[in-house]
């Protein structure tokens, strides 16, 4: 049987917490001002309908799975910049074996992100586990999957 990932979360202004910097860090990637403190405040919330204004979606400031979609941006090793950023926070946050938030899909970052995604694989989620972040990993991030991560010896 293949395991589904959470639903991509609805995220609005009140929000403390995950995913609200994962949101924030996504806004900053795609130009939006924001200061990433984990609050979905008037300042998130202004950004948010911005891009939703930008993006011709509905202009109502909460983040749902429309929005989501169109906010993530595949991100590979090599790249560089705050949805990197993003990733790693998410990754220090959950506690799992972590690259420094420095913003640069390096060694550090790429093994954390290939032991998510075999572990997502190892309870049956349809994710490749191939260092990319792509959609599904997307979400499983965003949607809060607490996949162990396992270290290597």
């Amino acid at each position: 049987m293949t395991a589904t990932l959470n639903p991509w979360p609805t995220t609005r202004q009140g929000a403390t917490n995950h995913p609200v910097p994962m949101l924030q860090y996504l806004l900053l990637a795609h130009g939006h001002t924001v200061t990433v403190d984990g609050v979905f405040g008037a300042q998130t919330s202004d950004a948010v309908r911005a891009y939703q204004r930008a993006k011709n979606l509905p202009d109502d400031g909460v983040v749902g799975p429309q929005t989501w979609r169109a906010l993530i941006v595949e991100v590979r090793p090599g790249a560089k910049g705050n949805a990197v950023r993003g990733v790693q926070h998410e990754f220090q946050v959950r506690g799992d074996v972590a690259p420094q938030a420095d913003g640069v899909y390096g060694p550090a970052t790429e093994q954390a992100v290939r032991a998510f995604q075999s572990a997502l694989r190892a309870d049956g989620a349809e994710v490749a586990a191939d260092g990319v972040i792509g959609p599904r990993t997307w979400q499983a991030l965003v949607g809060g999957v607490q996949a162990p991560l396992r270290q290597a010896a």
